[in-house]
């Protein structure tokens, strides 16, 4: 404790963005610390794009699934299959999957610890000093602080790094909670699980402002949902909804729950040294919930961040982080935060909403804009009809 050791970055969260980060900041030659709690695996249907798989160099032995169409469930039972054409989508055990990125982090030089992170402090020069607890098997707990000239909080929706690093709002940031379960799969395909199809379900009774999905994942699937709405039993619900398709008797192999962001926070920096990433940023997409490619690309752009940092003194570099994801995809989040706000209010509008998805305009798009991760802009006679068609279901003109 007198004189803890020092690197150039102390990552907090081993997920995939903080395992990404610190493995970006190794690379370049950066002294990394990774500082993950071990043991956690965090609640999610496990989808990655093909644009995920390319970028970050996801080899093909860590998809468990492939994914080639999706079905979209009213609140009436209506459903729209969507064919995913001429592609896939991944399907990834978040449990393999996060572990994997830790040790490719280490490959490539980074330090790897397994503790829970405390505090911030900071010494007589204003260097971070992080703080973290081991806990023994004995019950005991040994404390444990390295000084660090920068930090990355990438330690979930919650993240105690954003509130001791001194980085305002991130207390109040709106946020979801999300359960699954994951379950051995059936042995055969029925009407009820494909699994070469994922299975989003708008329906109140197992959602009331969110949606439910049934995700593939081989040998195993992830059944869950998420909710804003306080003292609502996502337990129960699941429940519900795997006796409502026939998996009630199927065995279950784990459970997990966690608070998920809805929107990105407007600061990610506490203008000096401390910088958020992943879901401690807000990088999840509203409606759709998805964050692993956000996560990534967060790190990523977190650890570009820092090592400008680290080059240049500069602490004006942490601001770029925020700054390029927002440009690239604050966009996307802003239309997916409008169609959530509305569309997800009531059964009605749930169920106009997939009578939307039966239109091939929209399907295109949204296939486009979800393999490539940006709004398509080549396809204006398309905008100009979705445009027109979501008028005449918010007007009530159309049939739902």
């Amino acid at each position: 404790m007198h004189s803890p050791e020092i690197f150039d970055c102390v990552v907090v969260g081993g997920g995939p963005a903080g395992a990404t980060a610190a493995a970006d900041l190794a690379r370049k030659k950066r002294d990394v610390l990774l500082l993950e709690r071990g043991g956690r695996i965090k609640p999610c249907g496990g989808a990655i794009p093909p644009r995920l798989i390319d970028e970050f160099a996801i080899p093909q032995q860590l998809l468990v699934a492939r994914v080639t169409q999706a079905r979209m469930v009213s609140p009436s039972y209506r459903h729209v299959d969507i064919p995913i054409d001429g592609g896939f989508v991944g399907m990834v055990d978040r449990e393999v999957f996060d572990e994997w990125l830790r040790r490719r982090a280490v490959s490539a030089g980074a330090k790897r610890r397994t503790g829970t992170f405390t505090r911030i402090e900071r010494d007589k020069d204003g260097t971070a000093v992080v703080h973290y607890d081991v806990k023994h098997e004995d019950g005991g707990t040994e404390r444990h602080a390295v000084r660090a000239r920068s930090v990355i909080g990438a330690d979930g929706a919650n993240s105690q790094v954003a509130k001791h690093g001194g980085i305002p709002g991130a207390e109040t940031m709106r946020k979801v909670f999300a359960y699954h379960e994951i379950v051995r799969s059936p042995a055969e395909k029925t009407e009820d699980f494909d699994p070469t199809r994922c299975d989003v379900i708008y329906d109140g009774a197992y959602s009331p402002d969110f949606y439910s999905w049934v995700f593939p994942h081989g040998k195993t699937t992830s059944i869950g949902m998420g909710t804003a709405v306080k003292g609502f039993s996502l337990r129960k619900a699941t429940g519900e909804l795997r006796q409502k398709l026939g998996l009630e008797h199927a065995e279950t192999i784990r459970t997990e729950g966690a608070p998920l962001p809805l929107q990105p926070h407007k600061r990610w920096d506490n203008g000096k040294d401390v910088l958020l990433a992943g879901d401690a940023a807000g990088c999840v997409a509203p409606s759709s919930g998805e964050g692993i490619f956000y996560a990534m690309t967060g790190g990523r752009l977190a650890a570009d961040a820092i090592d400008e940092l680290c080059r240049t003194g500069s602490a004006a570099a942490l601001k770029s982080a925020r700054r390029r994801f927002m440009r690239t995809h604050g966009p996307v989040f802003w239309i997916l935060g409008v169609m959530q706000d509305y569309w997800y209010i009531n059964d009605n509008r749930r169920e106009r909403f997939v009578t939307i998805c039966k239109d091939k305009d929209v399907q295109q798009l949204t296939f486009d804009a979800y393999m490539d991760k940006e709004l398509v802009k080549a396809k204006p006679l398309a905008h100009m009809r979705i445009f027109f068609k979501n008028l005449a279901h918010l007007s009530g003109l159309a049939r739902a």
